[in-house]
């Protein structure tokens, strides 16, 4: 199964309403990780980590790592 197929599936796992959805959604996805790569200096893999923990807690309705609020005064 190549990588858009197994983004496509977890999309749909994760609520993309249709196929065609998930599989935009999965293609969106590998191409803002080779923008990150390139971008940020970090390994395509890297950066498709990061965005799928990005997804998986903002499905979940948490706030991802690094993207808290700062601290009240």
């Amino acid at each position: 199964m190549d990588e858009i197929a197994q983004l496509t599936e977890l999309c749909e796992r994760l609520g993309a309403t249709s196929r065609v959805q998930a599989e935009l959604m999965a293609r969106q996805l590998v191409k803002r990780a080779e923008q990150l790569a390139a971008e940020r200096g970090l390994s395509r893999e890297a950066a498709m980590e990061h965005l799928l923990s990005v997804l998986v807690h903002g499905r979940r309705g948490e706030v991802p790592p690094g993207f808290e609020p700062p601290p009240s005064e």
